[in-house]
């Protein structure tokens, strides 16, 4: 077992990463382009080598060709240094292959092996950019083709199955080839660098650590607001839903990383058991909270950025009878000592006014105020974390208005950590590239633990499940909107309203 501890900037990167579904959107928009950064900053080993795999014909002339196209589109036009993608390109192979057919995988062997006669022994990562039914099939074949050695390690892409049942059917198949100390599965936003600054934040920070408990903290807030409707996977998504798609990994994985008690140390088994603690601790949602802690909500036809959009049922190749829901908002928390009596107020949507991901820390206000009476609203801090669009830290605070004729009015202001501003140097990185990384190094503690997977669908189908025994349609809401209206009242009943930032 790796700890990251031991292993930091000098441990060994050189893979034989095979890529399957090497033309699918992931790899050409995510993967190739976060490959060729590591490749630019010196960070891909001069060893490493890239074999793409997928059904398609393809000479290797005609694999580079797309690879670098996609490059040239989502890799910005200053970053592409001639030098380091004619290297890159050097790297990459490809076969063609059909996944769900054990003849064929000779050719990955046989690349192996070409590969070690150049001299050099390295470990196989298998990237599974792929639909995840197939999993299952794809490690037995590569077991079944004597592929594998017990250096290989697999990374795969979540949502991991539709449900409890599903996920562990193929948790299963990965498992039975796989030890779980080699299996890495993949939640992008864990590799965010706003999301690990949350570790930083709370356990390097005594002015946090100390406060982030139920004596301090009012109430957290987190939103996912997406900005796009279906996008053509209308298929995938109807079947899916808000709460599967996004819920269930995004959002309670950021829950865990605030919710957390903090771990004995930095290794991955010591933060992943703080975060599966948590989601044992999740408050589970009975019949009586569904009407008034949880709204379903669908978009409607409406305007986003002037443009006008057609509602989820209009979208092309829908069924007109579906009640899948594109936004969700809910409210939980964490029952154990730490979090007693916090409501964490979750919501995510498609179709929303901005792309936005922020979480939102609301601390309690002083026991005695002494202020103005009609400013004692005002008179709260909170910690503005923003994931998405621009990523950075904001401590709301409150200061005196300036001004003679003032007296003592009190303002809000931002205390700003902006990390494209404050380290103008340092281009952030993708999260796929620190993945990727990390993954090369061997290194698991931002890869999501059988447990957790298992854990957070738990909770989502016992929701799910509540809400089929109901059988409402969701709420409708105009594209462009934030939600239904139900979601602003859920939260108004508590006194309290979502944090807009704008």
């Amino acid at each position: 077992m790796h700890h990251f501890r031991e292993s930091g900037p000098a441990a060994r990167t050189d893979i034989d990463l095979a890529l399957f579904g090497a033309l699918g959107d992931l790899a050409q928009r995510k993967l190739f382009p976060a490959l060729f950064q590591l490749d630019r900053e010196g960070l891909l080993d001069p060893g490493t080598r890239l074999l793409g795999l997928a059904r398609q014909e393809l000479d290797l002339d005609g694999f580079k060709g797309r690879v670098e196209k996609a490059l040239t589109t989502y890799v910005k036009a200053e970053e592409l240094d001639r030098k380091a993608l004619t290297r890159f390109l050097a790297r990459l192979d490809y076969r063609q292959l059909d996944f769900t057919r054990v003849e064929g995988y000779a050719a990955i062997q046989e690349w192996r092996k070409a590969g070690r006669e150049a001299g050099q022994e390295r470990p196989m990562v298998v990237y599974l950019s792929v639909a995840a039914r197939i999993y299952g099939d794809i490690c037995r074949h590569l077991e079944a083709s004597g592929s594998l050695d017990d250096q290989s390690r697999v990374v795969v892409e979540k949502p991991i199955g539709y449900d409890l049942a599903s996920s562990a059917a193929i948790n299963d198949a990965i498992g039975a080839v796989f030890p779980e100390s080699r299996i890495y599965r993949i939640d992008h936003y864990l590799g965010k660098e706003t999301v690990q600054n949350l570790i930083a934040l709370r356990f390097a920070n005594p002015l946090f650590g100390t406060q982030w408990n139920q004596n301090h903290i009012s109430h957290v807030e987190i939103t996912v607001a997406e900005r796009v409707g279906i996008e053509g996977r209308w298929g995938y998504f109807d079947e899916a839903g808000q709460l599967r798609d996004m819920v269930q990994n995004h959002l309670l994985q950021l829950v865990c990383l605030i919710a957390m008690d903090p771990p004995a140390n930095l290794d991955a088994d010591a933060i992943r058991d703080e975060k599966v603690k948590v989601l044992k601790a999740l408050r589970p949602f009975t019949d009586d909270m569904l009407g008034r802690d949880v709204v379903r909500g669908q978009y409607t036809a409406g305007t986003i950025n002037g443009k006008s959009v057609p509602g989820y049922l209009e979208e092309e190749g829908a069924n007109t009878e579906s009640h899948t829901e594109s936004f969700v908002a809910m409210k939980t928390g964490v029952e154990n000592w730490r979090w007693a009596g916090v409501p964490f107020y979750l919501r995510t949507g498609k179709r929303m006014p901005e792309k936005l991901s922020q979480i939102i820390i609301h601390f309690r206000q002083q026991p005695h105020y002494i202020f103005d009476p009609d400013q004692r609203g005002l008179a709260a801090n909170k910690l503005v974390i923003r994931l998405q669009p621009e990523e950075g830290i904001a401590l709301e605070v409150l200061t005196k208005d300036s001004g003679l004729d003032k007296g003592m009015r009190l303002r809000r202001g931002p205390l700003h950590l902006d990390f494209n501003s404050a380290f103008p140097k340092s281009r952030i990185p993708d999260a796929y590239e620190r993945l990727l990384l990390e993954v090369m190094k061997g290194q698991q503690y931002l890869f999501v633990r059988r447990d957790e997977v298992e854990h957070a669908w738990q909770w989502c189908d016992n929701l799910i499940a509540a809400w089929d025994d109901r059988d409402e349609p969701p709420r409708r809401y105009p594209a462009g909107s934030w939600g239904p209206v139900a979601s602003i009242a859920m939260i108004t009943q508590d006194g309290r309203s979502w944090y807009e930032d704008y």
